[in-house]
């Protein structure tokens, strides 16, 4: 069965159940749990503010039927959404599992948003306003980051929008948030802390598109969106890549177009770029996490230990077991 309906009744029907809403937190008036409505399934929403400006959003739920949500136009603040499970697609995305999508500020077009049937939906938004992007990354004056500066825009200009893959950093970072064992101001500050990590991994994804884009200025637009579109197919398929071809094939492009574009846009093989990917991934789990070398082989995708064990010193000049001991002892 399918249910079609607009935004505003879809939270009316939340407003119906407010006896159903709750403080989770019995020290943190500003966390609060809403129960879904049994017309559309079970679960609850949880929201938690921050900071002025900053929330958190927790959606966890099993749907009964397929929804379909009517959204007006409306202001959009800057949205990190991420889908641990469940799907949905609306006007110009569609994510699943392990996927995120970045929706920057400025005006969200009229849409549908359409849960796709998902019987299990568990999703993690940080919702920030502007100003607060600016008061972490904008230099003395205010001003953003060059390759940042489109995910802000006016308020009567349609905001920005890109899909991604969670990377596995950013699962173990949603994964600490939903199981934060704190309550109260350590809560809030752990959270908060969490939260920025997550938003920086994102970042610093969207930096390097940025610097993709120009050093592809050449390609023709549509090329380009294909080996963009290439690249993420790629890095949806970390346990399991692809052949060339097959990921040639996917992304709408012969096998030689996508080695000679894949090399232009981001500077090195499709086999390269995989690699170093994986080994930077690698690199920021012996860091910040106290998992053995053997668990974050697997975990950025590699079967054979030896081969990462070569592949990080290559890299990085350093084994994976002296690497983490180099940094243990250095903090």
């Amino acid at each position: 069965m399918t249910i079609s309906i607009s935004e505003e009744a879809f939270d009316d029907l939340y407003d119906e159940t407010v006896e159903d809403c709750y403080q989770l937190d019995p020290d943190d008036e500003l966390d609060m749990v809403q129960l879904t409505p049994m017309l559309v399934g079970h679960g609850y929403s949880r929201k938690i503010i921050l900071r002025e400006g900053l929330e958190l959003h927790i959606d966890n739920s099993r749907w009964c039927n397929r929804l379909l949500i009517i959204r007006p136009e409306r202001e959009s603040w800057l949205d990190f959404h991420f889908h641990l499970c469940g799907q949905h697609k609306d006007k110009y995305t569609e994510v699943g599992d392990h996927q995120y999508v970045l929706y920057g500020s400025g005006i969200a077009p009229k849409d549908t948003i359409d849960s796709v049937h998902s019987d299990y939906v568990l999703e993690v938004t940080v919702s920030m306003q502007p100003e607060v992007l600016h008061s972490f990354i904008g230099n003395f004056q205010g001003q953003l980051p060059a390759q940042f500066c489109h995910l802000i825009r006016k308020p009567d200009q349609e905001h920005y929008t890109r899909c991604g893959s969670i990377t596995p950093m950013m699962k173990r970072m949603l994964w600490q948030i939903l199981r934060c064992p704190y309550q109260g101001i350590t809560k809030r500050m752990c959270l908060q802390g969490k939260v920025l990590e997550v938003v920086a991994l994102v970042l610093e994804q969207e930096a390097e598109i940025y610097k993709g884009q120009i050093q592809s200025v050449s390609l023709e637009p549509e090329r380009r969106d294909r080996i963009y579109h290439a690249r993420e197919i790629l890095l949806q398929n970390l346990d399991h890549p692809l052949s060339l071809g097959e990921l040639a094939r996917q992304a709408g492009l012969n096998e030689c177009t996508l080695k000679r574009e894949f090399r232009q846009v981001f500077g090195k093989t499709v086999f390269s770029y995989l690699r170093d990917y994986r080994l930077e991934q690698a690199r920021q789990l012996l860091e910040t996490e106290d998992i053995s070398t053997t668990e974050v082989s697997r975990l950025v995708g590699f079967a054979n230990r030896g081969y990462f064990a070569a592949a990080f010193r290559e890299k990085f000049g350093l084994n994976p077991k002296e690497y983490k001991k180099q940094r243990k002892n250095s903090v």
